[in-house]
């Protein structure tokens, strides 16, 4: 496996909707174990192919953060959410690719989404509380969306401003 690099906002990479995965090869299973391993290092709950640059419908997840949780790494190809919840919730997001960067997000409280899995089943779950939170946080990123994009346009400047000064820095490291 490959840690991989992230892509720091703003890069029109993020911004673009990305293909969806015709067949699961080989190749993306390799792709999506290298995400697991870049995300569990980074670390973060959740992490789209578009965040390295990759135009692929693939994202990976695991929330369980607690040290009694099982981890529960997923893959998912293609997921689409199917179902949504009335009910609303806020929570604070992040983002590998604003890092440093929090702020309130109000969304679903519950999905059910659908996907393809490694081994190319289609499967369909339930998702809630933060899984629901961090899967559609994953999905946006497939559509071009950051979490910033459902801030108030002055909030999204600030945070997109930190990030270019951060860019610079790192550029000059």
């Amino acid at each position: 496996m490959t840690l991989r690099t992230i892509l720091i906002h703003p890069d029109p990479r993020l911004k673009k909707v990305a293909a969806p995965v015709a067949e699961v090869t080989d190749d993306l299973r390799r792709l999506a174990d290298d995400m697991l391993e870049t995300m569990y290092d980074a670390p973060g709950i959740g992490l789209a192919a578009p965040q390295l640059g990759l135009s692929h419908r693939l994202i990976v997840m695991d929330c369980a953060k607690k040290e009694e949780d099982t981890p529960r790494p997923l893959a998912l190809f293609n997921p689409e959410v199917i179902w949504s919840s009335e009910d609303r919730n806020v929570y604070e997001e992040g983002c590998l690719s604003i890092p440093e960067q929090y702020a309130d997000v109000e969304r679903p409280a519950e999905v059910r989404v659908r996907w393809l899995t490694p081994e190319g089943k289609t499967e369909e779950e339930h998702f809630s509380g933060l899984w629901a939170t961090c899967v559609q946080h994953e999905i946006d990123h497939l559509n071009g969306k950051l979490f910033i994009d459902y801030l108030k346009p002055l909030k999204r400047q600030l945070i997109t401003r930190k990030m270019e000064k951060l860019k610079r820095e790192m550029a000059r490291a």
